[in-house]
């Protein structure tokens, strides 16, 4: 299903604004997030998504944020993977324990987002976050939302702090090799973490 642009209140404003943020909904920025697709695009077309992403990032306030993450009601993955990234890009960091909550009860897509900003942000306490989430889900075998991402970011993350959190999941028929649900290399999860990793840095140096 595609959101399209329409008037009609406060809320409805925030998502053409931020969620949508184009006048062609076949090209709505939540569809360029979704599943890392901005990393398909042509080189000049990603350099400009990524600009204004960065725009946007540094402009929104936490106010609005929060109004995407949390509306109160009926809530939306679109609008919540937007917010995401945005918090993501710009690290609001004031916004780990909200996205570490969502993160263990959303549903799918909106993770991918959760994950990324965890990972964004950089610190033990965000992969202890990633790490205590694949404790509680993987074992769910039955179960899967965004997983890959998360290992993805968790995986980053050792690299970058130092830390083998991710290793107890990896291990020889440990809980990632028996979750059915994985076709992912572990390799290519962090790869693609790592990738839009350095988006939001571009975006960041060009939305200034």
């Amino acid at each position: 299903m595609i959101m399209t642009q329409t008037t009609g209140g406060p809320y409805r404003e925030l998502i053409d604004r931020y969620v949508i943020a184009t006048p062609a909904p076949d090209s709505a920025r939540y569809l360029r997030l979704l599943d890392g697709a901005l990393l398909q695009s042509p080189d000049r077309e990603q350099a400009e998504f990524l600009r204004a992403l960065g725009r946007d990032a540094r402009q929104i306030t936490d106010a609005d944020l929060r109004r995407l993450l949390l509306p109160g009601s009926d809530p939306n993955w679109r609008e919540r993977l937007t917010a995401a990234w945005l918090a993501a890009t710009d690290r609001r960091v004031q916004f780990r324990e909200i996205l570490a909550g969502l993160l263990n009860s959303d549903f799918t897509y909106a993770g991918q987002g959760y994950a990324l900003a965890l990972t964004r942000f950089g610190q033990p306490e965000d992969a202890d976050i990633l790490g205590a989430y694949l404790d509680r889900h993987l074992p769910q075998t039955h179960s899967y939302h965004d997983h890959d991402w998360v290992l993805g970011g968790l995986l980053h993350l050792d690299e970058a702090l130092g830390t083998i959190q991710a290793g107890r999941f990896l291990v020889p028929g440990g809980p990632w090799s028996r979750h059915s649900s994985f076709p992912s290399d572990p390799v290519d999860c962090r790869a693609r973490i790592a990738a839009l990793i350095r988006c939001a840095d571009r975006a960041m140096a060009a939305g200034a």
